[in-house]
């Protein structure tokens, strides 16, 4: 409890934890999900593989930097993703109260040490929330989202936990038959598998 507050009575010598690597079985799945948005999240929510819809939905996180390869540092540094949200300031508070979650499970990991001051020290939004100690895991929701090629829709998310790799999390993105949302999904789709050949200007769900 006394990690999970930040009222740790004494310093303690942080260590580095081992490399995550995802199995070559979960790359597969993650490719049979072709038509929906799903990803991968290890420790400290560090993006560990995502496919291509995901990459559309959200950001291409192979491109980045691998220090940057992180949803809660995406969120909050990265003004796309603030853009993006519709409903930003609910989905960064929700970002922070995991990565809080995840912190106290495993306080003395150097890099989760290394990523809360990092954030703490260019968001002002991270560092108030974070001074909150709230805490909160992420089993399934909705996010509203502002896409800059397909428009306003909404998608829900599952959380599926993988007993052979207890620091991972698969989350895959939804929308309801038939609506605008998933009308907007499947012309995401059908956009990436274009080649992006077509112009974004003109693409509408509508």
């Amino acid at each position: 409890l006394r990690d999970l507050i930040g009222t740790t009575a004494a310093p303690v010598r942080r260590r580095a934890r081992g490399v995550q690597r995802v199995r070559p079985g979960l790359y597969q799945l993650l490719d049979a999900l072709d038509g929906e948005p799903a990803l991968v999240l290890g420790r400290r929510t560090d993006v560990l593989a995502a496919n291509r819809m995901a990459k559309a939905l959200f950001t291409d996180f192979e491109r980045l930097p691998p220090r940057h390869r992180n949803y809660a540092r995406w969120m909050f540094l990265d003004d796309a993703a603030r853009s993006l949200f519709v409903d930003w300031d609910v989905q960064a508070r929700a970002a922070v109260e995991s990565l809080r979650l995840d912190a106290g499970r495993d306080p003395d990991d150097q890099a989760t040490a290394a990523l809360i001051a990092d954030l703490r020290d260019h968001s002002r939004e991270f560092a108030h929330w974070w001074e909150q100690h709230r805490v909160h895991q992420r089993t399934h929701g909705s996010k509203r989202l502002r896409h800059p090629l397909v428009g306003e829709l909404t998608v829900e998310y599952e959380t599926l936990s993988l007993p052979g790799d207890p620091d991972m999390t698969l989350f895959v993105y939804t929308a309801e038959a038939g609506s605008s949302s998933k009308r907007a999904l499947d012309l995401l789709a059908s956009w990436t598998l274009s080649g992006h050949s077509r112009n974004p200007e003109h693409i509408s769900p509508s």
